[in-house]
């Protein structure tokens, strides 16, 4: 009288495993997000250093891809050169620095993290401090 079903349920039991998609853990999701906060302080970083070359951007810059690489679990960062850009534009790159330093603060903190909370607190005053010196200067 009925036909009896042919297909997989579309339901789980509880407590079975399922895989239909790779799983991480919490540990493994922040590792990713502050490995991709910390490349992309990288790279904003590398293009401050075209147009503002200092010794304190090239030590920061190589910690950055000390910490991107262990991160990544040894994959080291791509680093293409950046394309020159104006003094005017100097400032809203130190705000985005400062704003990516935070962001990877804040996830450094949630993963307990010391090293990369350090860096990313160092590099959070060391870009508000830029944008604030440079806002002056053109005033």
């Amino acid at each position: 009288m009925y036909e009896p079903i042919r297909t997989k349920s579309v339901h789980t039991v509880a407590g079975t495993p399922s895989s239909d998609f790779p799983h991480r853990s919490r540990e493994e999701e922040l590792d990713i997000q502050l490995a991709g906060h910390l490349a992309a302080l990288l790279a904003v970083t590398d293009e401050i250093r075209t147009v503002a070359p200092s010794a304190d951007l090239d030590t920061a810059a190589e910690r950055l891809a000390g910490q991107v690489t262990r991160l990544r679990g040894g994959s080291t960062p791509v680093r293409a050169p950046a394309a020159a850009v104006g003094e005017a534009r100097l400032v809203t790159l130190h705000r985005r620095a400062h704003d990516l330093a935070g962001r990877a603060l804040v996830v450094a903190a949630s993963r307990a993290d010391t090293s990369a909370a350090i860096l990313s607190a160092e590099r959070m005053d060391a870009h508000a401090a830029a944008a604030g010196a440079r806002e002056l200067a053109t005033r």
